[in-house]
């Protein structure tokens, strides 16, 4: 029962970054490539209809956390207290600046939110990208300090960066230069997924403009994904281990490849939705290969003294897991029927919706 939620949880959240993953590179898109009222306002018409269900999916992951894996949801969310305050603030703003952007027709008023709108969704791409890598590099599990757990084996607590900047250091920060660069390869992904929503679903003049832009930012991203593959190894050389003991999880990998050099004939496709097709698929097999890399672990300790925190160790009880199984079907059959639903009613493109027009 511990890996059916093991794969539900990588599924759900799998889901979320393609789906929130998109409003979050309109945001950016909406800060520094939408000139015009007209562009400004094709970028929020294609994300409107859809933002506030897509943010659901991480409740839903929060909430499938804490009941399949309470232990790791009790240490995740007291060690990455002050990252998590930050992302809850920005969500807030983001959704805010999109609800109060309209109701007041006046050029500072609608600059103001404009901003809040970007600079949230430039800062949750950042932090999200970074968190990943704190989650790969690992944290120190009971506070080890000079061979000595200070704390409860699963107790950890990280300041938002340390003096050295070092993902190696024995006190450890939330932002090294290993998750930094995570961080900005997440943020130029999720601009390019962005730009592909929004000419997916506009037909807005900026679209031209938004291929170009894609093809270019992908050159940066290709470098970014090198150099972060490479850091990678150097902060855990043991990151290979699954794929040489498991040939058939170099597909992953291979779906990300995929995605990542389709990107480059972003000029070239006829149909509107094969952009956004391609950089999904670089996100779920870039996102797959890192689960697929770690498991069974959830989070790695940076110490020998504790144990890291496994699908195994970290899992509630068998007979609350199963039992549990017959609620989700319910739910997952609900939420399938609710996005298939809108998606129908959402179909096509949303120029003339005019989102947040008050």
């Amino acid at each position: 029962m511990e890996i059916f939620w093991f794969i539900v949880l990588t599924c759900m959240l799998g889901i979320y970054v393609v789906l929130d993953g998109y409003d979050f590179g309109a945001g950016i898109i909406h800060l520094f490539f939408a000139k015009t009222e007209q562009e400004k306002k094709a970028v929020t018409n294609a994300i409107g209809p859809f933002w506030d269900a897509n943010e659901v999916w991480l409740i839903a992951a929060g909430g499938v956390l804490f009941f399949a894996f309470p232990t790791l949801y009790a240490s995740s969310f007291s060690g990455f207290y002050l990252p998590l305050m930050l992302v809850l603030w920005l969500l807030i703003f983001r959704a805010i600046s999109l609800e109060l952007r309209g109701q007041v027709h006046h050029r500072l008023w609608e600059a103001l939110w404009d901003k809040a709108f970007g600079l949230a969704s430039l800062l949750l791409a950042l932090f999200f990208g970074a968190a990943l890598g704190n989650v790969v590099r690992g944290v120190n599990l009971g506070m080890v300090e000079n061979g000595v757990s200070t704390q409860e084996p699963y107790y950890f607590f990280l300041a938002l960066w340390n003096p050295t900047f070092d993902p190696l250091a024995e006190h450890q920060g939330i932002i090294d230069w290993f998750t930094l660069i995570l961080g900005l390869v997440a943020v130029v992904t999720l601009t390019i997924h962005g730009a592909g929503w929004v000419i997916l679903k506009t037909s807005s003049t900026l679209n031209q403009r938004l291929k170009n832009i894609i093809f270019k930012l992908n050159f940066v991203l290709l470098a970014l994904v090198l150099l972060s593959a490479y850091v990678w190894h150097y902060v855990k050389p043991i990151s290979l281990n699954n794929f040489q003991n498991h040939y058939w999880l170099w597909i992953f990998p291979l779906f990300a490849a995929i995605g990542l050099l389709g990107q480059f004939w972003i000029r070239t496709f006829k149909k509107d939705g094969t952009g956004f097709l391609f950089s999904s698929l670089f996100i779920l097999g870039s996102f797959a290969t890192t689960v697929a890399s770690m498991f069974p672990t959830l989070l790695p300790s940076t110490n020998i003294i504790n144990p890291s925190l496994t699908i195994q160790n970290a899992a509630a009880h068998e007979y609350g897991l199963s039992v549990g199984l017959g609620w989700f079907i319910f739910a997952a059959i609900f939420v399938v029927a609710y996005f298939i639903i809108q998606f129908r009613v959402f179909k096509g493109k949303l120029d003339d919706v005019g989102y947040g027009e008050h």
